[in-house]
């Protein structure tokens, strides 16, 4: 191994030391190899002393750390953006309650949607976690995310294979919480009749750019017209109309479909259904929202 040029002085100072008598131990530097290559090294160098306490010379030897120090650096890396990812949800987690705080109408309601929304949060990073960070599958994020409701049974998922990217899973998690939570007070989740049908598509506009559709349609039964949820905005509005489009570097729109009669039983209950669609249109081919090869 071969000293680099531009650590020439570090051998003197290495001679000098080993003259005075010293012992280095675990001394980390580089070296060149015969091919040119660079690697990390680990030297032990101790004077070699006669019987009268002259000393002779030196020996030494060298440990190959160059995978050990690329692991360090690798860790190193690993742990600033554990840093950031935890800033981020600290960030998201402080939107959840400014936004639940200035609509819940009582304390006890403010506990309750905290609670909700900051398990919903957990359920997204379950996932990222079991991928390493890499994205989730809309299909995994949609099916984790109505779990919660028990009521898979009256749940159907379809939609060809999209991989959404770290960021998109967060917030498009939270949407999905958030329809499921409106079903759940006033819609199919409601009564044990409801059912619900999220789907999506890809799409392509004019110009060649891949927008995706989300559908989320709910059909119920009820002896007279569903609870029509409150007019004011909530949550869920803020999360499909303005959070999901900044996750997914483009614009939504979410069109709310009236609950509509839809046919009549023997028993004069009336069948109605509602749909919610979002549409995602990405304004840049990096998109959050990727079809999975």
């Amino acid at each position: 191994m071969l000293i680099p040029p531009h650590l020439r002085s570090e051998e003197t100072d290495i001679i000098e030391r080993v003259k005075r008598g010293e012992r280095l131990e675990s001394y980390e530097t580089i070296r060149v190899r015969k091919d040119g290559g660079i690697i990390n090294v680990s030297l032990t160098i101790s004077p070699i002393i006669d019987a009268q306490g002259m000393i002779l010379g030196a020996s030494k030897i060298a440990r190959d750390i160059t995978a050990a120090k690329e692991s360090e650096r690798r860790i190193q890396l690993l742990l600033k953006e554990i840093n950031h990812r935890v800033k981020n949800q600290f960030a998201v987690i402080l939107s959840i309650i400014r936004e639940t705080r200035s609509r819940a109408r009582s304390v006890a309601e403010f506990e309750v949607q905290l609670r909700e929304r900051i398990m919903a949060l957990s359920r997204s990073q379950d996932l990222l976690v079991t991928s390493q960070w890499s994205g989730a599958g809309l299909f995994d994020l949609v099916s984790e995310h109505l779990k919660a409701f028990g009521v898979d049974e009256r749940v159907t998922l379809s939609g060809p294979a999209i991989n959404l990217r770290p960021q998109a899973v967060q917030t498009l998690g939270m949407a999905i919480h958030e329809l499921g939570t409106n079903a759940a007070k006033y819609g199919a989740f409601s009564e044990n009749a409801g059912s619900v049908e999220a789907s999506w598509r890809l799409l392509t506009d004019d110009e060649g750019a891949q927008q995706v559709e989300l559908v989320w349609d709910e059909q119920m039964t009820h002896l007279t017209k569903p609870k029509r949820p409150s007019k004011r905005r909530g949550c869920g509005s803020v999360v499909l109309e303005r959070v999901v489009p900044a996750s997914f570097n483009g614009v939504a729109s979410l069109a709310r479909g009236p609950g509509r009669r839809a046919g009549c039983s023997p028993h004069h209950a009336q069948s109605w259904s509602g749909t919610r669609r979002v549409r995602l249109l990405p304004t840049r081919r990096n998109s959050a929202m990727q079809p999975r090869i």
